[in-house]
């Protein structure tokens, strides 16, 4: 099965979706957030970017149950109904007809259950680089037979040339498993295969880590990254555009290790899929801290992972070996 078909419906999806967290962000005054039980950011665009991306895949593999991030619920109670209308009203950008029923019925697709063949998306990986104007990203995947198949990322806010920061800035990272990966700016087909850097001198290495420290531990995985010869500071970046700097070459590693303050925390599976088979198809590794394959198959969290580990590949069992003795 080649996928052509998924692929080209996950770009199309990611890349609405972008355009609408992209003018949301253009337009937005202030946080407007409401507040998870987590305490997370979660924005207009978070909705608007879940109904968009779920409407596309009901519109094309209407059986595919999908495993998304958010729920209308908080949306639809009375004190939010300001929120909800500046959903609908950006949502109607792009599905002039929808009603507020019908979308509040597509952020509700998202409650799918994981089962032989889904999707997984995460509308705003991100939320708060979203809000502070830095990185984030639209992530989407599809898993069949335990495997994902095919993942889609848009990174609207992350330059085509990491080392041109002003340059021109919207990417979308592809993949199909076993067919390799590749990029193009948003809005064009243009796209180039990539792989993850062949370089041997660690001094010119850079690793990739979170901006948040309680999504790591930041001195670990600084003294792990040291541990296996790389010395540069480190690259910090919200959202799975990590995933992409590491498949197109910028950066050898991105470690995402348990944060001491939460250490039984486990991953969405949400936030890794799509990622994990870009770097992956680009030549890279991605497993837990033990050197594991994650578990997209079992349920919303990867219980029997912890920690994640993406690298070039030549790096990974050095990095294993670091971490089993520290």
């Amino acid at each position: 099965m080649t996928y052509a078909h998924e692929k080209q419906v996950a770009i199309e999806a990611v890349t609405r979706a972008a355009d609408l967290c992209t003018a949301i962000r253009a337009d937005m005054v202030g946080a407007e957030s409401l507040q998870k039980d987590d305490k997370s950011p979660v924005t207009i665009a978070d909705f608007g970017a879940q109904v968009l991306v779920c409407q596309s895949l009901l519109a094309a593999f209407p059986q595919d149950p999908i495993v998304g991030e958010e729920d209308s619920t908080d949306l639809q109670k009375p004190e939010n109904a300001t929120k909800l209308a500046q959903v609908s009203n950006y949502v109607r950008r792009f599905q002039p007809d929808a009603t507020t029923e019908a979308i509040c019925g597509w952020i509700d697709a998202g409650n799918g259950a994981v089962a032989r063949r889904f999707w997984t998306v995460d509308p705003i990986d991100g939320t708060k680089g979203f809000l502070r104007n830095d990185q984030y990203a639209v992530a989407l995947a599809l898993i069949e037979d335990g495997e994902v198949k095919v993942g889609a990322l848009a990174c609207p806010a992350l330059p085509l040339n990491l080392d041109q920061p002003d340059g021109p800035a919207g990417v979308v990272f592809v993949a199909v498993r076993g067919q390799g990966a590749a990029m193009a700016p948003l809005h064009s087909d243009a796209f180039v295969s990539i792989r993850v850097t062949g370089e041997t001198d660690k001094t010119g290495m850079r690793f990739a880590e979170s901006v948040e420290a309680a999504h790591g531990d930041q001195s670990r995985q600084q003294a792990l990254a040291q541990a296996t010869g790389i010395t540069q500071p480190s690259l910090r970046m919200d959202s799975q555009a990590k995933y992409g700097v590491v498949a197109r070459g910028d950066a050898a590693l991105y470690l995402r290790l348990p944060s001491p303050k939460s250490p039984d925390y486990r991953e969405n599976i949400w936030d890794h899929a799509a990622g994990a088979l870009i770097v992956e198809e680009a030549g890279g590794k991605v497993t837990d801290m033990f050197g594991r394959p994650l578990d997209f198959a079992s349920d919303r969290k990867m219980y029997q992972n912890r920690g994640v580990i993406v690298s070039n590949g030549m790096l990974h069992a050095a990095v294993i070996e670091a971490l089993a003795q520290s």
